[in-house]
């Protein structure tokens, strides 16, 4: 009862979070320079002067009249909590807002065309990443070191101290063609071939497997060393506990202590991570996704922020506020899972 209680309360916080997230976000972006308004004055004008030339008075009357008429248009002329509860309640977090780059396109259509590839690359690199990192930090942890453990140790913090964009930069140019003299196995660009509907099933896995496994090694790139230490050295705190000296104590088998009783309580702060699933699924990432030029939810957040269309922007940062919200109430969730003893007092 007290655990559903925490978690009820843990749910009901998420209000009043997502709330202020969004508020100071929202308010931010009103007097951010170059908005909307600004950027079809600066048109008009352009148009004006080249066309015909008017003088900076006449100009000016023109901007001044689009000013109005722009603001009206974008619901600029309003006080700010009015926009807000307009964005918030009206049209549904922004999700039926325009878009300001796509015309006759809301927000969410936009980020519909974006859903199913930043789905795809995040459950993918979240499963890669722990179905490689537990077991390997396990295995470090049974072969202290050991030449393994060592020589593991360098390729992993080697691959951890090269940023993911650089890692997608040279696994490019080593595996694209971009540069003369080395191999051309993987396409620079894209998500899949022009003709992947017309493929059979087995034909698209491979394509999906052509196009994915360079971006998925810089996925995996970011997490990998951290996890792997974490479960390496979770694990060796637990063989290092008095509980496993008393199992070995009464007969109990080494095997039978890590497996039966070291593994499960390692795994707790491993746990930490499983509610990112929530958020990598759909945010991706922005610079990975910018150097492949993969049509994900990531590189269309960049987009909407360079070409300050905040419909969309706004859009995606609800919905990645409240997976990364959910995603923290997931991760106590797997705690109570993988340990009962734990308990959640006020």
């Amino acid at each position: 009862m007290q655990r559903f209680d925490y978690f009820i309360r843990r749910l009901l916080l998420i209000i009043p979070t997502f709330l202020g997230i969004t508020v100071v976000c929202f308010s931010l972006i009103q007097f951010v320079p170059g908005g909307p308004v600004e950027q079809m004055m600066l048109r008009v004008r352009g148009l004006g002067e080249a066309e015909t030339a008017p003088t900076a008075g006449a100009a000016a009357t023109v901007t001044e009249e689009y000013r109005r008429q722009l603001e009206r248009h974008y619901g600029f002329d309003r006080p700010l909590y009015e926009r807000y509860w307009r964005w918030l309640v009206d049209n549904r977090l922004g999700l039926d807002m325009e878009s300001y780059k796509y015309p006759n396109r809301t927000a969410w259509e936009v980020i519909q065309s974006r859903f199913r590839v930043s789905l795809i690359f995040g459950i993918t690199s979240f499963v890669l990443t722990y179905l490689i990192c537990i077991p390997l930090g396990i295995a470090k942890a049974l072969r202290q070191g050991s030449a393994f453990d060592v020589g593991s140790s360098v390729l992993v913090f080697a691959g951890y101290a090269m940023p993911a964009f650089a890692l997608g930069m040279v696994l490019k140019m080593l595996f694209c063609g971009t540069v003369d003299g080395f191999w051309d196995w993987f396409p620079v660009a894209g998500f899949e071939s022009d003709n992947f509907a017309a493929m059979s099933l087995g034909e698209k896995i491979a394509d999906r497997f052509y196009y994915m496994f360079l971006p998925l090694i810089c996925y995996v790139s970011g997490n990998f060393a951290v996890l792997t230490v974490l479960m390496k050295n979770s694990l060796l705190d637990q063989i290092g506990s008095d509980y496993i000296r008393t199992v070995l104590a009464r007969g109990g088998t080494f095997r039978r202590a890590v497996w039966g009783h070291a593994f499960r309580n390692a795994l707790i702060p491993i746990a930490t991570g499983f509610g990112g699933i929530l958020t990598l699924m759909f945010a991706g990432s922005v610079v990975i996704e910018q150097v492949f030029e993969i049509p994900g939810m990531g590189r269309l957040s960049l987009e909407a922020i360079v070409g300050r269309d905040y419909p969309v922007f706004m859009a995606i940062l609800s919905i990645t506020s409240l997976l990364g919200l959910l995603g923290n109430v997931l991760s106590d969730l797997c705690y109570v899972l993988i340990d009962p003893r734990i308990h959640f007092r006020k």
